[in-house]
């Protein structure tokens, strides 16, 4: 669950309650989005507030599939077609024209908070019989008579901390469970993921021991917290993560993060995986690649020089050429060919657009850059806060060197932000721009186990999926 979402080339859905012994049926994402919008809304209202409606339902439905949320419960399906539960799917019915044109082309998009990567839980309702925290259907009609843009519309209803990510990568969804048994000695984002949400869960079930650093790696810590968590929750406590404790920990991490409703607390940036695994160069084919077109993608909305290249996990001349101009752009040998080095480049960019405008409703302690770079010489409340960052993570982690507080951006300062750049896996630049200020404030946080509140949105039931 915790990655880039992608969008699933299909969805498979249940035909009635989750419980009830109703057909599954498995049909491709965007016809699911059709089924559901023709179900769900009017042809005949404004364009502006049918394109909002469908956003919305895309995003529901992803969140469904990002979280695993009935799949994690042990059912078979990604949805279920009850509108007490999701949305309208009723088989085999027609499509309305116009619907059908709006999600061709817009079935890729999806909405998610600022900062954060999961889609929005956009919940929704008539607005006339139901009324719920979520978007209004009718009223979505009364504001697009009124002028309202589609993201407007959203905006009025999800708050104005949302993004609108567009041409996300399709690819066949596969379970989280990483397909063999997590345990003493087992290494890599698996173990991360898992530490993440171990710490997260502990927060309302204290009895669960914090894993004091959540670097990958099964030790001691990590077993004890797996051991209580599934004495707790009337599993075999052998210490080992097998495929119904990994889904145990998946399930009640949803539901204490609250990532399935729309007061969600968020998955933060820091908590997606490393995804470079090798050189990638033209010619590939798969996953890397879209990985690679995904990300430039959205560079290139910030960065004329770059061409943005068709997101189809094929790296050819589109490709080289976007991936030639962001290294020429960004100071690499202009090669064509994505190493190590040039796969940092464009996470760093592309971590660094997202983090550009820290979203307010992040944790309270969560402190907002400052807006500017913090390099050797620097000095102020904004170095302070950093070195105390910096200084907290390094007692829970050895790889980072530790820093004293005082303030100013010396050469001590510089050592410890390499060396917390070079566990992220990011070039040593020695300074702090926006995407290494939010890292080290999302990993402060995961390390504190998340003790502060989630500010914004007051919680509030979704009439959809409550």
């Amino acid at each position: 669950m915790v990655g880039t979402p992608y969008i699933p080339e299909s969805i498979t859905v249940h035909l009635g309650p989750p419980d009830s012994d109703a057909e599954n049926v498995t049909v491709s994402f965007s016809d699911y989005i059709k089924n559901v919008a023709s179900s769900e809304i009017y042809p005949t209202w404004p364009e502006n507030a049918l394109r909002a409606n469908i956003y919305a339902q895309i995003s529901y439905a992803l969140n469904r599939v990002y979280t695993e949320y009935y799949r994690a419960r042990g059912y078979d399906f990604d949805i279920t077609n009850s509108t007490a539960y999701d949305q309208s799917f009723v088989r085999n019915r027609d499509v309305f024209e116009n619907v059908s044109r709006i999600v061709d082309e817009i079935f890729n998009d999806y909405i998610r908070r600022q900062g954060f990567v999961e889609p929005l839980f956009a919940a929704f309702c008539d607005g006339r019989e139901v009324t719920c925290d979520g978007l209004s259907q009718w009223g979505s009609v009364t504001l697009a008579n009124e002028g309202y843009t589609p993201y407007e519309i959203l905006t009025n209803y999800y708050g104005n901390d949302i993004d609108i990510v567009q041409d996300a990568p399709i690819q066949n969804i596969m379970q989280s469970y990483p397909g063999q048994v997590l345990e003493i000695g087992s290494s890599g984002q698996a173990v991360r993921t898992l530490q993440v949400q171990l710490n997260r869960i502990s927060r309302d079930y204290p009895l669960i021991p914090k894993i004091s650093q959540t670097d990958g790696v099964f030790g001691v810590e990590t077993e004890n917290a797996v051991r209580e968590f599934q004495k707790i929750f009337n599993l075999a406590q052998d210490g080992r993560v097998g495929k119904a404790t990994w889904y145990k920990i998946k399930s009640i991490f949803v539901a204490v993060a609250n990532l399935a409703e729309l007061n969600s607390e968020g998955i933060r940036l820091a908590d997606v995986p490393k995804q470079f695994v090798t050189e990638i160069r033209p010619g590939d084919t798969g996953n890397p690649v879209r990985v690679i077109q995904y990300y430039l993608s959205i560079i290139a909305v910030y960065n004329n020089a770059i061409p943005a290249p068709a997101i189809d996990g094929i790296y050819g001349g589109g490709t080289e050429a976007a991936v030639r101009a962001f290294q020429s752009a960004y100071g690499l040998e202009p090669t064509g060919i994505v190493n190590e080095a040039t796969w940092n480049r464009i996470a760093e960019v592309y971590l660094g657009i997202l983090a550009q405008n820290p979203p307010q409703f992040f944790v309270s302690e969560s402190i907002p850059y400052p807006g500017q770079p913090l390099v050797l010489g620097s000095s102020g409340d904004a170095v302070r806060t950093l070195q105390e960052r910096l200084s907290y993570i390094s007692e829970q982690n050895s790889s980072i060197l530790p820093v004293e507080p005082t303030g100013y951006f010396g050469e001590q300062t510089v050592a410890s932000v390499n060396s917390f750049l070079a566990f992220e896996g990011l070039p040593q630049k020695g300074f702090v721009g926006p995407g290494a200020w939010q890292l080290i404030e999302e990993e402060y946080l995961n390390l504190r186990g998340g003790d502060a509140k989630t500010e914004g949105q007051s919680p509030g039931s979704a009439v959809k999926g409550e």
